[in-house]
């Protein structure tokens, strides 16, 4: 059985699909891209500032489950160039403890939904 989990504090989807879908205790997390939820609009042009939207989205999404980056046990992170590694990967740790952190890949694709230049998705576990 499957509980869909969706959160206004979160961008709606733009598609057919849901925020994130719970089965048993494993919570699956749709890729979240940098929508300011409160305005619908993309934040652009400063990666660290779209990360930081994608994984504050990801957190509200989290949190409608009942759940924190605690969590987390895969992250996968989708970038239009890999040059913007270094800051992305700085946001993105400042969510985690580096010792508990989650398995993670990193992949460099030519494009992503409304041509950003982030998209993270991710798998909890209660």
């Amino acid at each position: 059985m499957k509980k869909i989990i969706n959160t206004s504090k979160a961008p709606a989807p733009i598609g057919p699909y849901n925020q994130a879908v719970l089965s048993k205790d494993t919570l699956y997390i749709s890729g979240q891209i940098p929508i300011d939820p409160a305005t619908g609009e993309l934040v652009q042009n400063d990666i660290k500032a779209e990360t930081r939207q994608s994984m504050e989205n990801l957190k509200a999404i989290l949190a409608e489950a009942e759940m924190s980056f605690d969590n987390v046990v895969k992250s996968s992170i989708f970038l239009s160039d890999m040059n913007q590694f270094p800051q992305v990967n700085e946001v993105y740790a400042s969510y985690f403890d580096t010792d508990t952190a989650p398995a993670r890949e990193t992949v460099e694709v030519a494009n992503l939904p409304k041509f950003v230049n982030v998209e993270i998705s991710m798998i909890a576990v209660k």
